[in-house]
């Protein structure tokens, strides 16, 4: 009797592969596409910028400094993907959000008020957030957007 009751439970909690759900990712050649674009945007506008991208936890996948761009941009660049995955929205709201008066919002974690930090979304899902520091804040996000038109508008 016990081993046809263990039997039923193991059966019925048993799960199968297919039943899973599955989850988008950013991959490597993805994250290849990204870059590349946004480096050709660079190029184009002649600034040097840090390149970031990183997973929907804020854990790095990617960076890379321009040869001119200033030390500081390396963590800028990572605090701007980290804001845009974590919060799913442009780096751009934090800074709009801080200029109307709510300051509170800098203690929450890993809120960075600046732009050029961009979610990277598909299906509604954020997979993670591209972002660029060095130039003007403008242009870092118009940079960033070279990578995501790169992978959402094929």
């Amino acid at each position: 009797m016990f081993k046809l009751l263990a039997f039923m439970l193991v059966s019925a909690v048993t799960v199968q592969a297919s039943d899973l759900p599955s989850k988008k990712y950013l991959n490597l050649a993805t994250i290849k596409t990204m870059v590349a674009a946004s480096e050709a945007k660079a190029k184009e506008l002649k600034v040097d910028v840090t390149i970031c991208v990183v997973d929907e936890s804020g854990n790095l996948l990617f960076i890379e400094r321009g040869e001119g761009a200033a030390l500081n941009t390396i963590q800028f660049a990572q605090k701007k993907a980290r804001h845009a995955a974590f919060y799913g929205s442009p780096s751009k709201d934090g800074a709009d959000a801080v200029k109307k008066g709510s300051v509170e919002a800098l203690a929450f974690p890993d809120f960075f008020p600046n732009q050029g930090g961009l979610p990277v979304k598909v299906d509604g899902q954020v997979l993670g957030g591209i972002a660029a520091s060095g130039a003007k804040s403008e242009i870092d996000e118009q940079i960033a957007q070279a990578g995501l038109d790169a992978i959402l508008k094929k």
